[in-house]
């Protein structure tokens, strides 16, 4: 192991995380409370709310800040003196399904711009495996006019953070780390052992380490596609998925899924990146293609279930009215990035329904700038259909009279969730 995590320790040396989302954010602040730290991040805005310790993400508290040994900046001169660099950027997909390695590469720039001999710098963006080495290290080279290995040493340890998840954090979830050679590894393993509480895991190799992080989400989201591809198949069945798989899972090695969105920018995202990598190599993933293809198609599935249902109660879908409760990717968070509640409201429209959306978390001007639409100010009934789509707490004490009162007579509850199955008497009631 080199000198540099002494120097760390001793505050001697500088660690930076780029990128200061979801991710980036809890990373610098857990190691400021251990060595000297700089977060770095392009938005000066978010970078001004941090110095106020505000999160944008609105994920931390402001006592999450206190007692951090952290400069926050978007100038790349304080980055000069740093020696440990974190980069926590985005790894999207572009309209295609392609990866969009742009900002990836771009923090791989500003990194470059700044590296010096001796310096090591890790990446926590999901990606395919080999895209550290193949991609991101040539930029670091052309930038610097360093070479890999020789001047400068690079590892890889994929983020684990679960937005909303107060219970799986940076410190209580296992760690995978790796390094380009023994040396390095060893380094980054011990980095990150000051803040992760629960270990690390040291991968024998950066290409093992980036496949482990992007075959997690890949094998969840296949699973979810299960659940939902048998929920579209109970539906015609007449039977209530969640009473089944409540039955089901009474045993022991029942895998324990629910149908549902996926959307966010994790597992609605990754599994792209293996399949992009996997028809470089020639090879077509079947099963992945087909998981995605079905969680992909679930909210045009719900949208095209509730018109079915509206015009079974004898409306036009002309003439109804349709609000949907929840406008985020997922329960309890504000992120609204790749919420497939969107795709509800686009089909919905293709048929005239009018639609309302309501969300105690999600910012109106936000949604309105990446999907279009407003969100509602007020609940303004009677409806023809209520679709809970996102489980906010919120949402919890809702009870059938409060369903009753927002809804026509004939309403329809869509319970994406099954939150409310058992509490449901006198409505319609359908959930996947």
């Amino acid at each position: 192991m080199s000198d540099l995590y002494e120097r760390l320790v001793k505050k001697e040396a500088k660690l930076a995380v780029i990128g200061l989302g979801y991710v980036g954010l809890p990373i610098a602040l857990a190691f400021a409370r251990k060595i000297k730290v700089v977060g770095f991040d392009i938005n000066r805005k978010r970078v001004e709310m941090m110095r106020r310790s505000e999160d944008p993400s609105n994920e931390l508290e402001a006592s999450d800040f206190e007692g951090a040994d952290i400069l926050f900046t978007a100038d790349t001169e304080d980055l000069k003196d740093v020696e440990f660099f974190i980069v926590a950027v985005p790894t999207p997909i572009d309209e295609q399904n392609i990866p969009d390695l742009r900002p990836l590469l771009s923090a791989s720039r500003t990194v470059g711009i700044v590296l010096k001999k001796g310096d090591h710098v890790v990446f926590e963006s999901t990606v395919y495996p080999g895209c550290t080495e193949e991609d991101c290290v040539p930029v670091l080279e052309e930038m610097s006019g360093l070479k890999y290995m020789t001047d400068f040493k690079v590892g890889y340890s994929p983020e684990r953070i679960n937005p909303g998840d107060k219970n799986h954090t940076l410190e209580s979830v296992v760690k995978i780390t790796s390094g380009c050679d023994p040396e390095t590894a060893e380094t980054v393993a011990k980095v990150y052992e000051l803040v992760v509480k629960a270990g690390v895991h040291r991968a024998s190799s950066i290409k093992v380490a980036e496949a482990a992080k992007v075959i997690e989400n890949t094998q969840r989201d296949v699973n979810i596609a299960l659940t939902n591809e048998l929920s579209i198949i109970f539906n015609r069945m007449g039977i209530n998925t969640y009473d089944v798989l409540e039955a089901a899972g009474t045993k022991w090695n029942f895998l324990k899924f629910q149908p549902g969105l996926v959307g966010g920018h994790c597992i609605g995202v990754d599994p792209y990146y293996l399949v992009h990598k996997a028809m470089e190599k020639g090879y077509h993933p079947q099963i992945i293609d087909a998981g995605r293809f079905v969680n992909d198609s679930m909210g045009g599935y719900v949208a095209k279930q509730t018109v079915k249902k509206i015009i079974s109660a004898g409306t036009n879908p002309a003439k109804a009215r349709v609000l949907i409760m929840g406008a985020t990717f997922k329960e309890n968070v504000t992120d609204i990035r790749n919420s497939k509640v969107a795709d509800i409201v686009r089909e919905l429209r293709s048929y005239s329904v009018h639609v309302d959306v309501t969300d105690p978390h999600a910012d109106s001007h936000e949604v309105e700038h990446e999907y279009g639409y407003a969100l509602a100010q007020d609940i303004n009934g009677p409806y023809d259909a209520i679709i809970v789509a996102v489980n906010h707490r919120d949402y919890a004490d809702r009870n059938e009279a409060w369903f009753k009162e927002h809804l026509k007579p004939e309403g329809l509850l869509v319970d994406l969730k099954g939150t409310y199955r058992k509490r449901i008497n006198g409505l319609a009631y359908w959930s996947l």
